[in-house]
Parts: C-alpha cells; structure tokens; sequence
C-alpha cells in the first residue's frame, strides 16, 4: 500500500501543476491578444516612418542635423538588451542573452575586451545575468514592461540620443525578440544608431523616393528623427513584450500536455499497483481458507 500512496500522492502533484500551466496559459493568452494588436498597429507607421528617414539621412550634407547618421570607428558600444521580468517562458531569454554575449565576442571582440562595451538592460533576467557577472550594466529599466506606453519609453530614448550626440557611444545595438506569431519570435540584432541608410540610395540617388519636402529637408530630419528612434525604440520593446507572450502561452501549453501525458502514465501505475495489491490480497485469503482446510 505504501506504493499506492506514493503514486496518488504523484498524481495530486501533478494535477496541482496541471492547473496552474493551464491557468498561466490563459493568462498569457489574453496579454498576448493586446500586445498582438498594438505591435501589429505600430509597425506599418514605423517602418514607412524609418525608410523616409533612411531615405532623407542618406541624402543630406554632414551637418549637426545629420549627426545620427555619422558613421564612426566603433571602439565605444551600448548594447540595448530587451529580455523579460519573469520566466517560464521557453528559451526566450537565454536567446537574448546569447545573443548579447555573441555580439561581445564576435562582433565586438576588442572593444568588448578593453572594456567599452556597456549595457543597458530591459527586463529583470538580462539585468540578474549581467549584473551577477559583473558585465558594465549602466541602466537597468525592468519598470517599463509595468507600464508599457510611449510615453514611458521616451526619456529612455532621448538618454541614448543624448549619449550618442556627445560620442559616449560610437554604435548603439538594440537586441530583442520579434514577434512572428504566437508559436513563432525571430532573434533580432538591430543597429540603432547610427542610422543605417538604405544601400540601395547610397549607390544611386536616382532609385530614392521622389519626396516633396516643406519646409526644407533639413527641417524635416531635425524635427524627424528624434520622433523615429522614439517610435523604433518603442516598437522593439512592444515587439519583445508580445513575443514574451507568445514564447509563454507555447511553454505552458507544451508543460500543460506533459502533465496530462504524465497523468495518464500515474493513473494507468496506479491501477496496476492496486490490482497487483488486491490479487496479493485475494492469494493471502485463498492460502489462508486452504492451511485451516489442511
């Protein structure tokens, strides 16, 4: 019998665990719904608003205007590492993380081994991971999934912008999950300053959009790119969020079905152990009916 208790006490356990994947995949589900939607929104504006962008930095004189899209020797670079506050949620993470110590040791292997990469963290797994290794983090923003609005994002973005004006940082790289779909995130290594512009205007002019611009074109960027790297700064956490959310509702979908699976596997345990006891039972009475016999 001591078995027996053993295996109802597994199959109590793993019903308790049963219910509460199953709960954190409706939740996850529903957060997802809202994230889905504003990424899917934000992301036709963005993009149109990033290509008229390109499209105007490539075509400009170097001026204090332009000075975002200035190329420079890359030996100062700020790593934007978007991961997520909580876990259960598949090989989200680990990903960014990966992808953030690849970019130091590849990419950005000498200035990485001088010192001068530098961190800015969004999301409390990527703030432990490289804290706890002793990694330069200057900023740590895990608030900003509490309330994820432009308006919490801005101040964040005119910081960087500021960093990079006065040349603390030579490249700027944002790392995070993109959203696909909800079973589907795409590993992202994007370069957010300076602004790349599209290789297609700078070999020839002559393919580049046909834009009107009042009042002049150098009005435009100065008042336009602030407001893009905003909005691209704001996208790519709303893309990670979401992506948080699919990479969630898939793990705890996935941990839902093992359970049910292992449930199946106790129950069909269990009613052999119990059979097995009650045959022992039934032989101790037949033995004992035919020794009084004797």
């Amino acid at each position: 019998m001591a078995g027996l208790k053993e295996v109802r006490l597994r199959i109590a356990s793993v019903k308790s665990t049963q219910q509460i994947t199953n709960a954190m995949k409706m939740v996850a589900a529903s957060k997802l719904r809202k994230s889905q939607t504003a990424i899917i929104k934000l992301r036709p504006f963005a993009a149109k608003l990033r290509e008229i962008l390109q499209n105007l930095c490539s075509s400009i004189e170097v001026t204090e205007e332009s000075v975002f899209s200035q190329e420079r020797k890359p030996e100062k670079i700020l790593l934007i590492v978007i991961a997520s506050n909580r876990g259960l949620c598949g090989a989200f993470n680990s990903n960014i993380i990966k992808a953030a110590l690849a970019l130091c040791s590849d990419l950005y292997k000498d200035p990485y081994s001088k010192g001068n990469v530098s961190f800015i963290t969004i999301g409390k797994k990527a703030t432990e991971y490289f804290r706890k290794r002793k990694f330069k983090v200057l900023e740590t923003h895990d608030e900003l999934f509490d309330h994820l609005t432009f308006d919490q994002v801005s101040p964040l973005a005119e910081k960087i912008m500021k960093g990079f004006v006065a040349k603390e940082f030579d490249r700027i790289e944002l790392v995070y999950n993109q959203f696909k779909n909800a079973a589907v995130q795409r590993l992202v290594v994007e370069q957010y300053l300076p602004i790349v512009a599209e290789q297609e205007i700078k070999a020839s002019q002559k393919n580049a959009a046909d834009y009107i611009f009042e009042p002049d074109r150098e009005t435009i960027v100065r008042e336009l790119i602030p407001k893009t790297l905003r909005i691209q700064l704001f996208k790519a956490i709303l893309d990670s969020f979401a992506s948080e959310q699919g990479a969630r509702m898939t793990a705890m979908q996935k941990a839902t079905d093992n359970a049910t699976e292992l449930l199946r596997e106790l129950n069909i345990s269990y009613n052999k152990a119990r059979q097995n006891a009650i045959t022992n039972d039934i032989l101790e009475i037949v033995s004992g009916a035919e020794a009084l016999k004797g």
